[in-house]
C-alpha cells in the first residue's frame, strides 16, 4: 500500500492545487461515524463529507440498495428510457416537502445544479429576471451559484464575470446584526429591510425569487429567529415573489427534521435538496409547487445523468432509514445532548462567543473577546488541527473562518459522540495555554 508521502507527491503532480484538502489522511474505509486511514488510524467524523453522510458511511441498507440496482442497470437516461425509481422517489419527496398542496420533483446531480434549475424554474414561472440571495450564503460553484454565493475568497476570486440580475441583501445574523440592533427589540428589521431593498436595489415587480438557506452552511451556521422566515414569506406573497429554500446542507435529517425550514413552519415555493439525499451517491432534487414546476416547456428541464438509477436506489434507502428506522428522532436526541455540552463549554471557555443551530446542526463561533466579538480565525484553525491530532475530524466555516460546525452522521454512537465532544473540550482548553 502506498504511503501518505507517496500519495501526496502523486496528488501534487496530477491534481490541480485549486482542489484543496483539509486533512492529512487518505481514507482506507469508513463505517458509521468512523473513518479509517491507510495507516489504520481511526478518526471520529464530525464532518460527514460536508453534510453528505447523515445516515452514516456505508450504511448496510444503502450499500445493499446500490448493489441490487447496479446488477439491474446503471444508466439509460430517464429522458430516453424512464424507470419507476425516479417517479416513486419524486412522489415521496412531494409528500415529505413542506405544504399540503400538489407538488412536483425533478432530479439532477449536485446541489449547485439543483439551485441552477430552481432559478430557471422561478424565472420561467414568473416571467421575471431577478434573483435575491443573502450575505453569508453559499449556493455552489457554477457561474450562477457562485454569483448567488456571498464569500469572495476562495469561491469567487478570479472566476468572474458573474451572472446578471442577481442581488444580495443582509441576512438575519443576530450575533453580528448588520443593522446594529438587538433581537427581539429589533422586531425582525432584517426581514422588513426587503421592502427598502425593492426601492434601492431591484424592483419587486422584476424579482422572480428570493433564495435562502434556512441555516446558512458555509457562511457559519447562521440561524434566524422564529419570526424571520414567516415575515419573508409574507413579503414574498405580497409581491408574488417565489421563495426558494436551499436545503442542500440542512436537509435530510440534519436538524432532526427532513427539512430544516419546518422549524419555522413556512412553506417554500421551491426547495432544493442534495448531499445526504443520496447517502454518499451524487443526487439532488428540486421540489416545488405544481403551479410553478409545470410551467416549463417540454425539454426545458433535464440532465443526462439526473436521477441516475443507482443514486435513486440509495436515496430510497436513505428515506427509509430516516423515517422508518427512527433516525430523525435520533437526530433530535443528539441535538439536545450536544446543545447541553456546548453551552457548558461556553461557560468555561471565553473564546466561545455563541452556540447556535438546530438539532445536531450546531456551531461554535470563536471570538478573541466577547465584548468586541473579534473573530478568532487563527484559533479556529488551530482547534481544527488539535482535534485532528487527537482523532477527530471537524470543520471550520464562516466569513472569517472562525466558526466550528458539526455535521457528524446521525448514526454516531453515544460513546463516539462523547469522545468527539471531549476532544473539542480538551482542545479548547489547550488554546488557552
Amino acid at each position: 500500500m502506498r504511503t501518505h508521502d507517496e500519495l501526496n507527491a502523486l496528488r501534487t503532480k496530477h491534481v490541480p492545487p485549486g482542489i484543496s484538502v483539509l486533512t492529512a489522511s487518505y481514507v482506507k474505509e469508513a463505517r458509521g461515524a468512523i473513518i479509517v486511514d491507510i495507516d489504520g488510524r481511526e478518526l471520529i467524523d464530525f464532518a460527514g463529507g460536508i453534510g453528505v453522510t447523515n445516515v452514516g458511511h456505508c450504511h448496510p441498507k444503502v450499500v445493499a440498495a446500490i448493489k441490487n440496482q447496479a446488477e439491474k442497470f446503471l444508466h439509460t437516461c430517464f429522458h430516453v428510457a424512464p424507470y419507476d425509481l425516479y417517479i416513486d422517489l419524486a412522489a415521496q419527496l412531494n409528500e415529505l416537502a413542506p405544504g399540503d398542496g400538489p407538488k412536483m420533483t425533478m432530479f439532477v446531480n449536485s446541489g449547485a445544479e439543483a439551485v441552477e434549475n430552481a432559478v430557471k424554474i422561478a424565472r420561467h414561472a414568473t416571467g421575471r429576471p431577478s434573483i435575491i440571495s443573502f450575505e453569508n450564503g453559499f449556493h455552489g460553484r457554477t457561474n450562477m451559484t457562485m454569483t448567488l454565493t456571498s464569500k469572495v475568497k476562495p469561491y469567487k476570486f478570479g472566476f468572474g464575470p458573474f451572472a446578471s440580475e442577481t442581488y444580495r441583501m443582509p441576512y438575519a445574523y443576530c450575533y453580528r446584526c448588520p443593522f446594529g440592533l438587538k433581537h427581539p427589540q429589533c422586531k425582525t428589521a432584517c426581514a422588513d429591510h426587503l421592502e427598502e431593498f425593492f426601492i434601492t436595489h431591484v424592483a419587486a415587480e422584476k424579482t422572480a425569487a428570493i433564495i435562502a438557506e434556512p441555516i446558512q452552511g458555509e457562511g457559519g451556521f447562521i440561524t434566524p429567529p422564529a419570526e424571520y422566515f414567516p415575515r419573508l414569506r409574507e413579503i414574498c406573497d405580497k409581491h408574488e415573489i417565489l421563495l426558494i429554500i436551499d436545503e442542500v446542507q440542512s436537509g435530510m435529517g440534519r436538524t432532526g427534521k427532513i427539512f430544516a425550514i419546518d422549524h419555522w413552519g413556512v412553506t417554500p415555493d421551491l426547495v432544493t435538496t442534495a448531499k445526504s439525499l443520496g447517502g454518499g451517491m451524487p443526487l439532488s432534487a428540486v421540489t416545488g409547487k405544481t403551479q410553478y414546476m409545470n410551467t416549463s416547456h417540454k425539454g426545458g428541464l433535464g440532465s443526462t445523468y439526473g436521477g441516475n438509477p443507482v443514486s435513486l436506489a440509495a436515496a430510497h434507502a436513505v428515506l427509509e432509514i430516516l423515517i422508518k428506522d427512527n433516525l430523525l428522532q435520533r437526530g433530535e436526541i443528539l441535538g439536545e445532548r450536544m446543545q447541553k455540552r456546548f453551552q457548558e463549554m461556553k461557560e468555561r471557555h471565553e473564546i466561545i462567543g455563541e452556540v447556535r443551530g438546530k438539532g445536531p446542526m450546531l456551531a461554535l463561533e470563536l471570538v478573541r473577546d466577547r465584548e468586541s466579538k473579534e473573530p478568532a480565525s487563527d484559533e479556529a484553525d488551530k482547534l481544527v488541527s488539535l482535534c485532528y491530532e487527537k482523532g477527530l475530524i471537524v470543520l471550520a466555516c464562516g466569513n472569517h473562518h472562525n466558526v466550528i460546525r458539526t455535521l457528524m452522521p446521525l448514526v454516531i454512537t453515544d460513546e463516539e459522540l462523547d469522545r468527539g465532544l471531549n476532544i473539542i473540550d480538551e482542545s479548547l482548553q489547550e488554546l488557552r495555554s
